[in-house]
Formats: structure tokens, sequence, C-alpha cells
């Protein structure tokens, strides 16, 4: 167990974090931290290790009650096992050597890598960002294992999925997690298919979290994603929490549930059903027949980036926003820099919302499709804008995916094919509206 962990740090340091975990977590927080400090490569972690270890020893604060109850209420198992893979495998040490090896190449290796197993999916959810596959394909498990071999070695150690329904394909998901037991695999998925059996199986493995897709209360879940799918989201939950498991939640924001996904009373409720963290998804319109009136508006993004950062410093669940998120990423992560995609097709693409490639992974190796034209082309103009509050190149800087696109001659692959410059010209005028406000928030923020 922890081989991986083993020989990056010595058996005696792992042994100290799993003693330290197992016995009295809640007390032994501060050495928890200053063991993380001493660990941290980049100094910037050694910082981020501070700041955090600050508000985690502070008894008062929500920071310290998500953590002591994370602590206490996961499997032991799964508790020690994600620690070290996420903290020690991932990011203390994944992320230096990720940024060494990019010197290297040429071009950025990422922190993490998003495939869809499956484009089939149970439901029909309104403006699904996957709707424009062609919903008959599977990556094989050999496959996906050769791409996680692969972003091993590339000291990539966190894994995403999402589809279609990737519990679709829930048994290789299953012995993927088991095969490769020093990595992170986190499921995005709609919750539906999440039974005992599947969650005693995770627990087994220990090395599986999930973000579970809802919309709101019960009416506005439904409204998006059929009849009876919040009850059985809620099912879902209590399944997991009865197994130890971790697992967020994963909202989209349009112009109907704006004010009640970023509610106290949303937000407390999802806490009381033990979400641990969550991600926020602004409806981008993808695909031929996209609705752009389904779009949040630029006043209801302005209010989430707000809310977010309200419900940050008082609520005990750690919330992101993909987008609004920007200026602590220093703007967009996709292309490559720090994330990318591939479609269960096998197409390499920047971005689960970006559905255009030059490369499919079936016909190269993960290095050599890394360093594919489109991504170079993504990675030569980050940041899109100085703005990081306008990080996307898709609705926040629309010409800039027509200049991307151009430049490494990328196909479109969806089962319709877009033409880049209709999609960014039906984009324009949101993001020159939204490039208004965000302007704006962004001297503010500049001024603080």
């Amino acid at each position: 167990m922890f081989e991986y962990a083993k020989k990056l740090v010595g058996e005696a340091v792992i042994t100290e974090v799993t003693n330290y975990l197992a016995k009295d977590p809640e007390n032994n927080i501060e050495k928890l931290v200053n063991l993380a400090s001493k660990l941290a490569i980049r100094q910037n972690h050694k910082e981020q290790i501070a700041s955090a270890g600050k508000h985690l020893s502070n008894r008062d604060s929500h920071w310290h009650k998500l953590f002591v109850r994370t602590l206490k209420e996961t499997h032991p198992k799964v508790r020690e096992r994600l620690t070290v893979n996420f903290i020690i495998n991932s990011v203390l040490f994944g992320i230096p050597k990720q940024y060494e090896l990019a010197e290297k190449l040429g071009y950025a290796v990422p922190w993490a890598i998003l495939m869809d197993p499956t484009d089939r999916c149970n439901l029909r959810c309104k403006g699904c960002w996957a709707g424009e596959y062609p919903k008959k394909n599977d990556l094989t498990f050999e496959l996906m294992d050769r791409i996680v071999k692969e972003g091993e070695e590339l000291s990539i150690f966190f894994y995403l999925f999402s589809g279609g329904e990737p519990l679709l394909r829930k048994d290789d998901i299953l012995k993927l997690a088991k095969e490769h037991p020093d990595s992170v695999f986190h499921i995005f998925t709609n919750g539906t298919l999440i039974d005992e059996k599947f969650a005693e199986e995770c627990a087994d493995a220990a090395n599986i979290v999930f973000a579970i897709s809802i919309d709101g209360f019960e009416e506005s879940t439904d409204m998006r994603r059929g009849k009876g799918t919040f009850a059985k989201v809620m099912r879902a939950a209590d399944i997991l929490h009865q197994y130890g498991l971790i697992y967020g939640f994963s909202t989209t924001y349009h112009r109907h549930n704006v004010e009640e996904i970023a509610s106290d009373e949303y937000i407390d409720m999802l806490v009381d059903k033990g979400f641990r963290f969550g991600w926020l998804f602004t409806y981008v319109p993808v695909g031929s027949e996209s609705d752009l009136e389904f779009m949040a508006t630029p006043e209801q993004r302005a209010y989430v980036w707000k809310r977010i950062r309200e419900i940050r410093a008082t609520k005990p669940i750690l919330v992101a926003d993909f987008w609004n998120d920007g200026e602590f990423t220093g703007g967009c992560i996709a292309g490559g820099r720090r994330y990318f995609h591939i479609n269960a097709a096998g197409d390499v693409e920047p971005c689960a919302f970006i559905h255009y490639a030059c490369v499919n992974i079936k016909d190269t190796s993960l290095k050599e499709a890394l360093g594919n034209p489109l991504f170079l082309a993504y990675q030569k103009r980050q940041p899109f804008n100085e703005n990081h509050l306008r990080p996307c190149p898709l609705i926040d800087n629309p010409q800039e995916l027509v200049a991307c696109v151009k430049e490494s001659k990328a196909r479109c692959t969806q089962t319709v094919s877009l033409d880049a410059e209709k999609l960014a010209d039906s984009l324009e005028a949101y993001a020159v509206e939204w490039g208004r406000k965000a302007d704006s928030n962004w001297e503010e923020t500049r001024a603080r």
C-alpha cells in the first residue's frame, strides 16, 4: 500500500501521516500541516499550506468544521488513501514534476485529465454539453488503462470522468481505480446509478470521489433532468455517506435557477446531506441547437461571483466556480495548461465545452497528444484576457477560439459540425456585455 508515495517520501513519513489520521485527527491538525509544509517543494505550496493551517487550527472556523467532519465521517481506508494520493502524489510532488517536464518538452503537462468512458446516458438533460455527441461511443478499458499509465509516467495522478453518464461503465471504472491505486479518480455523475453494492466496492478501492449533478431543489433539478431525478440524487448521497465516501455536487446555473442555487438554503441543504465540495458551471451554449436564452445573464453571473465568495467565507463546504474563479488560476486552465478533455470517441479536446480537436488518443501517445497544434495555439495565447474574470476563449473571448481553431486547422468533433466563426459570432454580444461587468468587478477586486 502507498508504494509510489513511499518511494517519494519514505515509509516512515507515510506511517506518520496515517497514524495522525487514524488517532485523534482533530488534535493532530497542526502536526499534519507542519508535515505537509516540510514535504512541499514549491514556495507557493508552502504559503498555501501555512494559510490553510491557520484556518484549520481555528476551532471556530467553518474550515475547521468541514475538515473535522470529513475526517470523522469518511471510511478510514478512503481517508488515508485520498490524503496520500491527492496531497502527496498529485499536488506536492506531482505539480513540481509536471512543470519540470514541461520545460523539457516545450509545452504544458497538465495536472488533471478529464475523459468520457462513454457518451451514452440514461438521462436527457436540457442544455447538456455532451448532447451533440453521437451517444454510441465508448473508450475501451484497455485505452483508458493506457492513458492512466502514460499519465502517471508524466506525474499526473488526478483523473476525472464525465460523459454521457460514466457509471454506465462502473465496472471498468472500478477496475481502473484498483489497477491504479496511486491516483485519484473523480466521477461527475447524475447519481441515478449509485447503489449499495457499487458504494461498497468504491470504499474498498478507496481512491474514488464523486460530484453529483444537481441544479437546485426538486422542481429545478427535475425540470432540467427529468421527474424523480432529485429524489434519486438524495438517495445516492445517503448511500455514499453510509459507506464513508467523499462526494460533492456539480451544479449548472442558468437563467432560471441562479438565485436558488446561490441561496443559503440550497447550500445548507447540501451541507446537511454530507456534500464536502461543489463545482459551479455556468450554462454554456454548445452545439448547433444551443439555447442562448438559457444562459445566465451577465448580471446573474456577477451575482454568483459575489455569492460564491460569501459562501466560501461562511459555509463548511468548499465551492469552486469553473469560470468565475479565473483570478485564482491565472485564467483559462484548458488546452493542456492544467487540464484537457478526451471524449468517448478518443478526440483530444482542450476542454469539455470546446468540441474541436487535431488528434485522437487512439492514434498517438499521451505525451505526443499534449503537444498537438490546438493545445500549442491555446498556450501561446493564454491568458486570453488580462482580466481573469474573463478567462474563457468561448464565452468571454470568442474570437480567440476562432484564432486557435484556424491556426491549428482543428476539426469539429460534434455529430453536426459547427463552424467556429459562427459559434463565436453568436456569443459576441454576450462577451461584450459580460466584459463591461467583469471589468468593473476586476477593478474593484484589484483595489481591495
